[in-house]
């Protein structure tokens, strides 16, 4: 038998959960889980379940979306390794984080490439047999420096999900467009209060007690994308501003694992600029 997770998105009403368990049932399927959510203030209703059986998963889409109210989405995954490219700038943590960890075999992802505005962090990539493409934005307008990441990112083929490993350039609407709800980013909490070249230094003469990071989906408003994942740690005054960079450092390659291990495994979704995470 296969496993399918099953996603649904719908307007709230009374007994939705009955109507899919009923479906389930028809279709012979064993519910091996399930979580459902309902917020009130939208009428908008969410549910993940993760079932076996032998199905045929249109026709399950089609059985489920019939008894859904209008404009639900039913989307029925089998459970398979998604395509992702990293893109990079000079920073490793994140990156070197991400590689170990799909190294290690805890990442349903299968890493095509990587794709960076420098050659800094080639030796580090090819450590793990993962092509590594370099594209400089030395001589061309942002918009040619992005169709040729775009043009780059096609030839892999099929692409799930572009991570942003300490990429640090701004990407034109544009190219957010191209990937909507795909491009995963990791920033440090401070923004938009400590922004700028060395937000840690800031935040040191601050006299900040708590630092973290932030992982979202990217849109158009900057570092404003629907948030998948947060965590902060305590600090205090005997910490330099470098001991403040370095443990959010630590906190960024974290949350950054987190948030693409969550998408890899269909856990997420987005509505209103917010997520609903199972």
């Amino acid at each position: 038998m296969n496993q399918y997770r099953v996603l649904i998105d719908a307007n709230d009403e009374k007994g939705l959960v009955h109507k899919v368990s009923s479906i389930f049932y028809n279709y012979d399927l064993n519910i091996l889980s399930n979580s459902e959510f309902v917020d009130k203030e939208n009428n908008k209703f969410f549910m993940r379940s993760v079932v076996d059986g032998d199905i045929n998963k249109c026709d399950l889409e089609e059985s489920i979306t019939s008894i859904l109210p209008e404009n639900c989405s039913v989307k029925v995954i089998e459970p398979k390794k998604k395509n992702i490219i990293i893109m990079a700038t000079k920073e490793l943590h994140a990156l070197g984080d991400i590689l170990i960890r799909h190294e290690a075999g805890e990442l349903e992802a299968n890493i095509l490439a990587v794709i960076s505005n420098y050659d800094k962090l080639e030796s580090l990539v090819k450590k793990f047999d993962i092509p590594y493409v370099t594209i400089s934005h030395e001589g061309l307008e942002r918009s040619e420096h992005e169709n040729k990441i775009i043009e780059s990112i096609n030839s892999f083929g099929n692409v799930d999900y572009i991570v942003l490993a300490k990429y640090m350039r701004i990407l034109t609407p544009e190219f957010v467009q191209t990937y909507e709800d795909k491009i995963i980013n990791i920033h440090h909490s401070f923004l938009p209060a400590f922004i700028g070249a060395n937000p840690y230094k800031q935040a040191y003469e601050r006299g900040v007690k708590i630092i973290g990071a932030t992982a979202h989906f990217v849109n158009n408003n900057l570092d404003e994308g629907p948030i998948i994942a947060q965590e902060v740690i305590h600090v205090n005054h005997a910490y330099s501003w470098k001991d403040m960079q370095r443990s959010g450092k630590d906190v960024e390659k974290v949350v950054l694992s987190r948030a693409l291990k969550l998408a890899l495994e269909d856990r997420i979704f987005v509505y209103a600029n917010k997520t609903v995470i199972f």
